[in-house]
């Protein structure tokens, strides 16, 4: 798996390149807790709120006070048709982060209709991997292997069970031996700074074996987030997550 983030801004990256090296010892400053949706939970954080603004140059969807004394911030992803007009009824995920009073993020979530596309077991993969990826200073990216981690023995996503939560895709590509079927969603976001108004806009790709019927691949961006994981890396087959 290859993860990518876009890292910009001088105080922002070192703060990134910080939690970074958490992933290094990911049991010691991170734990999961997985029950309808994914929450990664930050023992020691150390990125702020308004970092998470200047990475992806994009606002939360909500921003509401929690028992902490923080922000909870809600970025709402709702699927589009051909027109670019959001389809009704609603298909919808979401991506949570939770401030504490200090304003540190310490809780992401992603919520079950994300799962659908990037289910626990190997999302949590994919963010163990960061703990070995590649920097790319000059880019400022990280790009992470999981050729270090203990194999997945959970079975690969049906394309039937994705397409029953997610639906038909805009368009589908023949690649050989797969298919790729493409989404578009868009974030409810406003005040986005001029030049980056195509980050609003997330493409989904997602690429089933022919054959078998599997997902293979899950490549998107979400809010400043890119992802790309070849699900079959993780079971011993390939992978690659890349922040970006």
């Amino acid at each position: 798996m290859l993860c990518s983030l876009l890292l910009t801004g001088c105080i922002y990256w070192i703060r990134a390149y910080q939690t970074y090296l958490q992933m290094g010892e990911f049991d010691k400053f991170f734990s999961v807790q997985v029950t309808d949706d994914f929450t990664l939970q930050f023992k020691e954080p150390i990125m702020f709120s308004q970092d998470f603004v200047s990475l992806s140059k994009l606002y939360s969807s909500m921003d509401t006070p929690n028992a902490e004394g923080g922000r909870h911030w809600r970025y709402w992803f709702r699927k589009l048709d051909k027109n670019g007009k959001i389809i009704k009824p609603e298909i919808k995920f979401y991506s949570d982060l939770n401030f504490n009073k200090e304003g540190k993020v310490n809780a992401w979530t992603f919520s079950h209709l994300f799962l659908a596309i990037a289910p626990p077991a190997f999302l949590e993969a994919s963010l163990r991997s960061l703990g070995g990826a590649e920097i790319n200073k000059d880019k400022m990216q990280l790009r992470a292997s999981a050729d270090s981690l203990d194999k997945i023995t959970v079975p690969l996503p049906q394309k039937s069970a994705v397409l029953a939560q997610i639906g038909e895709p805009l368009e589908i590509q023949d690649d050989h031996e797969q298919e790729i079927y493409i989404y578009k969603f868009q974030l409810e976001t406003h005040n986005i700074e001029p030049g980056y108004e195509e980050r609003a806009l997330s493409e989904v790709k997602l690429s089933f074996d022919k054959k078998t019927q599997e997902m293979v691949r899950m490549t998107g961006r979400f809010a400043g987030l890119k992802i790309s994981i070849n699900y079959r890396k993780f079971l011993g087959k390939g992978l690659t997550v890349e922040q970006g």
